[in-house]
This record gives structure tokens, C-alpha cells and sequence, in this order.
């Protein structure tokens, strides 16, 4: 006997906000946030240049228009990873 898959996957990455303080990042069951302090990349950026965002691999996240790249543990813990301009 053969199984089928039934329904679809409906989990996906989104950008479901965006404020005058930061980005909010929903993948898969956590809803991250990304302060402009953190993550400055994305406080003068147009808006659909923020929402297109790419999953190449688990917990990797890509912003094409941008050429930004976060990992997860990034998002979650930007203290480990202070953004630093030379």
C-alpha cells in the first residue's frame, strides 16, 4: 500500500511586519524580530525590497534585491554577531 502526502505545506518565511524600529521574520513556528539597531540593512530599504526574502536552507535567510544574508542564530541572538563598520 502506497501513502499519499494530503493537503499542501503551507509554512513558509514572510516578512509579516514592518515598523519605524525593525522587521519581523515568521518561519515556520517563531516569529523573530530584527531591530534597524541590529540589523541596519533594512531601515531605508522600499518595502518589497524587505519582503523578498528567500529560504535557500534551513534557518538561512536571503534577501536578494538587498544581497543580505542572516542565519538564524543571528536573528536570535545579534549579540553574538555585533555589526561592525570599517
Amino acid at each position: 500500500m502506497n501513502s499519499k502526502a494530503t493537503g499542501n505545506v503551507t509554512s513558509q518565511t514572510e516578512i509579516t511586519h514592518i515598523s519605524s524600529h525593525g522587521v519581523w521574520l515568521l518561519t515556520g513556528d517563531k516569529e523573530l524580530f530584527m531591530s534597524y539597531t541590529d540589523f541596519p540593512w533594512f531601515k531605508d530599504e522600499p518595502i518589497g525590497k524587505v519582503l523578498n526574502i528567500t529560504e535557500p536552507t534551513p534557518g538561512h535567510f536571503y534577501w536578494p534585491d538587498l544581497d543580505v544574508d542572516l542565519g538564524i542564530e543571528s536573528i536570535e541572538y545579534p549579540e553574538r554577531f555585533p555589526f561592525v563598520v570599517k
